[in-house]
């Protein structure tokens, strides 16, 4: 194994620190000297770039969201000018703008070369067929795994989403060993292939890189069980680079390695910004560490995890997402993510992965309905019992009274890409 691994993947962990502090050091200089918007809040925090002598005075500097990116579109988050961009992605602006991400050539080569070793770590080699099933255009999931999958010397297939029926003819026509796409649209595809007659056990695919979305050990062993694959988990954010920021290692699935080489992670407290220590559950913050055209400084992912020491690698592991902070349902006082009802619905009998929550208002107070689709075949008693089970395991486990409703299979609509688990009827007339 040790032969299939970089020159930074085989760093010690001295070596590592001495190489983050370096490129630390340059990125903050970079990113004061170019940027307006860090200049300026550098300044506000009576902050240079030279007073971080070590990777713990970076907790002084300031934190970058979402919304300070917003404020400065299209372009003045960029570092280089703009003739040196090579590309331009943006996310979907569904809550307002949409954030603006460039990338210099030497940016698109780190992105590929970080892709390329997250492949290799999720058991990918040179030689073999990737099919990418994430939506290619201004989202950076399909040719982020694209230019990857290439770097690492595969051939891609280039399905981007939708069309299900196709993608489903041409995994069985071209025999691809490798599936990148989001594990919800993965569900969907085991849908077709079964619709069409054809085992998914007795496919061509050996791994699935699944990322985009929270997911959970129990949709790993959904998928892994009924298309007899290795799932493993890939993550990224348009932000901070894109797909291959960390990567599950095939071997071990205890969690995704950080390429800390290139991205620096912290845990903080989502509510008051500090530092958490190694092993304590908060959100997630990245700061580049050689990004040219657009470097980010403690940038707030909202993502909930803990970091752990690296088994695979010598780099830090990030565990399995369990949420967004903006993806918190306070129900009545009790906190709730998608995720805990994800465990609860995928561990009961006759009910499928498809569910979506549904929030209301009953005059004064919330109220939320699980909506989960029927496996095929099951009865009404066997409808009725999953309701009532799941009812029942949201209160014992979770704390908080729920709706259940059981749909007939195929009704809720389906995800080609980041699926909608969350619909807040809340503020609608008549709510």
């Amino acid at each position: 194994m040790t032969a299939l691994l970089d020159a930074a993947e085989r760093m010690g962990h001295e070596e590592l620190r001495a190489l983050q502090l370096e490129r630390l050091r340059a990125t903050l200089r970079h990113a004061y000297t170019h940027v307006g918007h860090y200049r300026a809040a550098f300044d506000r925090a009576g902050l240079h770039p030279d007073d971080c002598r070590s990777l713990a005075d970076l907790a002084r500097f300031p934190f970058t969201t979402k919304a300070d990116l917003r404020d400065n579109y299209p372009f003045g988050m960029f570092a280089v000018p703009e003739e040196q961009v090579r590309r331009i992605h943006a996310s979907s602006g569904t809550t307002g703008r949409p954030t603006v991400v460039g990338y210099t050539q030497g940016d698109l080569d780190t992105w590929a070369d970080v892709v390329a070793r997250s492949i290799r770590a999720a058991g990918g080699r040179p030689g073999q067929k990737v099919h990418v099933a994430y939506g290619y255009g201004l989202f950076t999931g399909g040719l982020g795994a694209h230019y990857g999958a290439e770097r690492l010397g595969c051939t891609v297939i280039p399905a981007s989403g939708g069309m299900t029926a196709r993608q489903v003819q041409l995994i069985q026509d071209f025999r691809p060993e490798i599936i990148m796409v989001t594990p919800s649209y993965m569900l969907t595809l085991l849908d077709e292939f079964e619709r069409q007659g054809v085992d998914p056990r007795a496919t061509s695919l050996k791994v699935g890189i699944f990322g985009a979305e929270p997911w959970t050990q129990e949709m790993r062993r959904e998928i892994e069980e009924r298309f007899a694959i290795d799932a493993v988990d890939i993550y990224g954010l348009s932000e901070v680079m894109g797909p291959g920021v960390a990567q599950e290692c095939v071997e071990t699935k205890d969690g995704l390695h950080i390429w800390e080489d290139h991205f620096y992670p912290e845990v903080v407290d989502p509510f008051t910004g500090e530092v958490l220590p190694e092993g304590a559950e908060g959100e997630l913050v990245f700061t580049s560490l050689t990004k040219e055209a657009m470097p980010v400084i403690r940038y707030r992912t909202r993502d909930l995890t803990r970091l752990l020491p690296g088994t695979a690698r010598v780099f830090r592991r990030m565990e399995k997402v369990t949420g967004r902070s903006d993806d918190l349902v306070i129900l009545r006082g009790v906190n709730l993510f998608p995720t805990q009802i994800e465990e609860i619905v995928l561990r009961t009998p006759a009910v499928s992965p498809h569910f979506q929550l549904r929030l209301t208002r009953e005059g004064r107070l919330d109220a939320l309905t699980v909506r989960a689709e029927a496996r095929a075949g099951a009865t009404p008693e066997e409808r009725a019992v999953a309701a009532a089970s799941v009812a029942a395991a949201v209160k014992d486990g979770i704390g908080v009274s729920v709706g259940v409703e059981i749909l007939d299979p195929e009704t809720l609509e389906r995800s080609v890409g980041k699926f909608r688990r969350i619909v807040d009827e809340r503020d609608r007339p008549g709510s």
